[in-house]
C-alpha cells in the first residue's frame, strides 16, 4: 500500500503541474486541443473513482474530495470553453512536421512515453479491479491472497482501491503527455512543465521501490524504461535559443 500510494501521489503532482501549464499557456490562447486534453484526462481521472466500488470498498474521504472537486472542474471546463470559441478558427494538427529534426525526435520520444503511460495505466487499472495483485507482489510479501483475506477480509479491497486509483491517474497523465507532445509548440515553459511532471511522477514511482525493498527487476523495468526515455526526450526537446 505504501508503494502504491507514493506512486499515486507522484502521478497526481505530475497531473497538477501539467494542468497549470495547459491552463496558463495553450488554453489561455484558446487552443482547442488543450481544452479537450483537460476534459478527457479529467473525465478519466474522476470516472476511475467508480472502479474502486467493484471490490465493495468506498473511501469516504476520497469520495468527499472527488465530490468537492467535480463541480469546480466542470465549472472550469465550461467557462474555458468560451476561450476556445473566441480564438481564431484553425484546423488542429500535430506540430511534429513543423519542428527541427532534434526537437521532432524529442517530441516523438514523449509520444512514446505518453502512450506507454496510457497502456501501463490501463493495465494497472484492470489489475486493480480484477486480480488486484501481480505475481511479484505476492512473492515480495510472501503471502497468498487467501492469507490476506484471513487477516482481514477488507484488506484486499483496500489494496485494490489504491491500485486502481494509481492506474486511473497514470492513464490520465499519459493522455496529457501524449497530447502535449503532439500539439504543443516547443517552449521553455512546456519544457519546464514536462521536466517537473516527469521528476514528480517517475521519481516517486521508481524511488519508492528501493525505499520499501521492492526491487524486483521485472516489476521495475517498465518504470525504469519510461524514466530513461523521458530524460532522453527532455534532452532532445530542449528549446533552442531562438525558441526561448
Amino acid at each position: 500500500m505504501f508503494h502504491d500510494r507514493v506512486a499515486f501521489g507522484g502521478v497526481l503532482v505530475a497531473i497538477a503541474i501539467l494542468y497549470f501549464w495547459l491552463s496558463a499557456v495553450p488554453l489561455g490562447d484558446g487552443a482547442a486541443w488543450a481544452w479537450w486534453t483537460i476534459a478527457i484526462s479529467g473525465a478519466i481521472g474522476f470516472l476511475s473513482f467508480l472502479s474502486y466500488l467493484g471490490h465493495g470498498y468506498l473511501d469516504s474521504w476520497h469520495g468527499v474530495g472527488s465530490v468537492a472537486l467535480v463541480p469546480v472542474f466542470l465549472a472550469g471546463v465550461f467557462r474555458a470553453r468560451a476561450l476556445v470559441r473566441r480564438a481564431p478558427r484553425g484546423r488542429v494538427r500535430p506540430i511534429l512536421l513543423e519542428l527541427a529534426p532534434r526537437q521532432r525526435l524529442g517530441h516523438l520520444t514523449f509520444v512514446g512515453v505518453g502512450v506507454g503511460m496510457v497502456l501501463a495505466g490501463a493495465t494497472i487499472l484492470t489489475v486493480g479491479v480484477t486480480s488486484v495483485f501481480v505475481p511479484q507482489d505476492l512473492e515480495f510479501m510472501r503471502v497468498t491472497v487467501a492469507d490476506l483475506q484471513a487477516v482481514n477480509p477488507r484488506l484486499v479491497p483496500l489494496i485494490a482501491h489504491d491500485r486502481a486509483g494509481f492506474g486511473g491517474g497514470l492513464l490520465a497523465a499519459g493522455v496529457i503527455v501524449t497530447a502535449c507532445a503532439l500539439f504543443a509548440a516547443p517552449s521553455r515553459s512546456l519544457w519546464q512543465a514536462l521536466a517537473g511532471a516527469g521528476t514528480a511522477g517517475f521519481g516517486a514511482a521508481i524511488g519508492v521501490h528501493p525505499a520499501v525493498g521492492y526491487t524486483d527487476w521485472l516489476h521495475l523495468a517498465p518504470a525504469m524504461a519510461g524514466g530513461v526515455l523521458f530524460v532522453i526526450g527532455l534532452a532532445l526537446a530542449a528549446p533552442t535559443a531562438r525558441g526561448r
